[in-house]
């Protein structure tokens, strides 16, 4: 049995002040709220960039901590300047801090899959971050953090991931142990594993073993400062794992230690990662105004609540229920204050005809719609996935609608969703919402999850795999000439987007970027 460490040790308090960015709405009529310091996972645009973004559609500034202190990809942030700044005279009188745990323990996301940072060293992080509640008196104080995949983050050995921690062949050979059922059933897969590791090489794999077991600990330690009282929620968030492999024995560990400290609501462990920052601001949004949003879930066909994303463990049904929870809303089987849709692979053109009537004539009512479109889960990009945008823009109701998301995994796309709704009704209640910026951001939504990850995505892959370059990392040069391809593509998808959704506003500005050197995401920065 773990021993549970104790928080009462001597710290030296971190005082030096850093300097971070404040990020104001604009356009609002009324006076901006009181801002809320918010640590993202990184620095990716799901990550930064779209919780900002909510920040000024519900008129509530964000500050963050100096993008310098953030990392990039392979490249961790640096943990003692952002716990200086959260305890700087730039983060006091915030309304809510809500920070992600993986970013104070190690750097960031993908720093947390590697070794290097010991549990100890991790666990004085986060017993500072905790002390940060006492020091600002009223603040609501959410904590996030993520339970480690089963695959390492998936580059090739060459550029500045040359000698990194796993590799290439190894991180697949990696993700394959940790799918086998644990604990082994039989004989021939106690052989396979045994085969894998003289694969993987057998340092390696203790190497990945030993982060697992640190980032468990690590995520206990989570629980024990939130039953503390160093948390007023906590989320830990099963990152890309289905429902077989090593993390559920995590799950189930961690399950038993909310249980232990009596956590109850105060805590939850559910699938999802890249999500969970939005959805947890988007309940500090809510509980700023004093609003417990109600949620009521439309499905585009019947048998959809079992369904199962391959990267979680749970039918979706339970992890959209967590995320409603999450987002500080509760879940209705009537009018509801936000009507969410969720479309899935397989709909019938019948069942779609139904639901997108309903969904028109929410809109036409005046209710808060926000749609959660899942077909990407199946298939490649092709008709199938493009038909509800293509749908909504058709009958004029892509821009009226309050939330629009369609990628990665079913709980990024229902989160995003439910927290850019969540977003707008508490700055419409408190009357700071910025329209501008809510354009903006669902124009940002429509460009990369329809325009991107539909066409430009998949062309840019078609040009450069064939060449032989692995597109999870890309050097240099390559870099240089996917990012103008992408840009010179998206460009003018985006332009048409925007006539057809948003003829109301004109084109102030549009950046387009690879910001990881990757073609995984792609970054917009939308002015209008």
């Amino acid at each position: 049995m773990r021993i549970v460490r104790s928080s009462r040790h001597a710290l030296v308090l971190l005082l030096a002040l850093g300097t971070g960015f404040f990020v104001q709405p604009s356009g609002a009529d009324a006076a901006p709220g009181q801002p809320i310091a918010f640590v993202p996972l990184d620095d990716r645009p799901v990550t930064l960039q779209l919780p900002v973004m909510l920040g000024r559609v519900a008129g509530q500034p964000l500050l963050v901590p100096p993008r310098a202190t953030l990392g990039h990809y392979l490249t961790p942030g640096d943990p003692e300047a952002i716990l200086r700044w959260l305890r700087s005279s730039q983060t006091q009188g915030v309304s809510a801090v809500v920070a992600s745990t993986d970013m104070i323990a190690y750097g960031g996301l993908v720093a947390s899959r590697i070794p290097g940072v010991s549990a100890d060293q991790a666990d004085a992080r986060l017993r500072s971050f905790a002390a940060i509640k006492s020091e600002r008196p009223g603040a609501f104080v959410g904590a996030f953090g993520t339970i480690m995949r089963l695959a390492p983050t998936g580059v090739p050995n060459l550029g500045p991931a040359l000698g990194y921690y796993a590799t290439g062949e190894t991180v697949d050979l990696i993700q394959t142990y940790a799918n086998l059922p644990d604990p082994l059933q039989t004989d021939e897969q106690r052989q396979y594993a045994a085969r894998l590791r003289e694969r993987i090489g057998p340092a390696i794999l203790d190497a990945y073993l030993a982060t697992r077991a640190r980032n468990l600990s690590v995520d206990e330690y989570v629980l024990q400062l939130a039953a503390e009282n160093g948390f007023d929620r906590v989320v830990l968030g099963q990152d890309d794992a289905g429902s077989t492999g090593l993390h559920l024995r995590d799950v189930a560990a961690l399950q038993r230690a909310s249980a232990a400290f009596f956590l109850h609501e105060l805590a939850s462990i559910e699938p999802g990662a890249d999500e969970l920052g939005m959805a947890l601001l988007a309940q500090a949004l809510a509980r700023n105004v004093g609003w417990a949003p109600s949620v009521r879930v439309v499905y585009s066909r019947t048998g959809a609540a079992a369904f199962n994303d391959q990267l979680e463990f749970v039918p979706i049904d339970v992890t959209i229920g967590h995320l409603i929870g999450l987002c500080g809303a509760h879940r209705v089987d009537t009018e509801g204050d936000v009507r969410l849709y969720v479309r899935l692979p397989d709909t019938q053109a019948a069942d779609e005809g139904v639901f997108e009537d309903g969904l028109v004539a929410d809109v036409a009512a005046g209710r808060s719609v926000a749609v959660a479109d899942l077909t990407f889960l199946r298939g490649k990009p092709g008709p199938e996935q493009r038909e509800l945008t293509e749908a909504l823009i058709a009958r004029s109701i892509a821009g009226k609608i309050d939330a629009f998301a369609s990628w990665n995994t079913n709980a990024n796309t229902v989160g995003t969703a439910l927290a850019a709704a969540i977003a707008a009704g508490a700055g419409r209640r408190a009357g700071r919402y910025d329209p501008r910026a809510h354009a903006e951001f669902m124009l940002n939504r429509y460009i990369d999850d329809y325009a991107f990850h539909q066409f430009v995505r998949p062309d840019l892959n078609e040009e450069l795999r064939p060449r032989g370059i692995d597109t999870t990392l890309l050097l240099p040069d390559v870099a240089t000439e996917a990012g103008q391809k992408n840009r010179a593509e998206l460009w003018r998808y985006a332009l048409d987007l925007k006539e057809r959704i948003y003829p109301q506003y004109h084109d102030r500005g549009l950046t387009i970027t690879l910001p990881w050197d990757r073609t995984f995401e792609t970054a917009i920065d939308v002015r209008l």
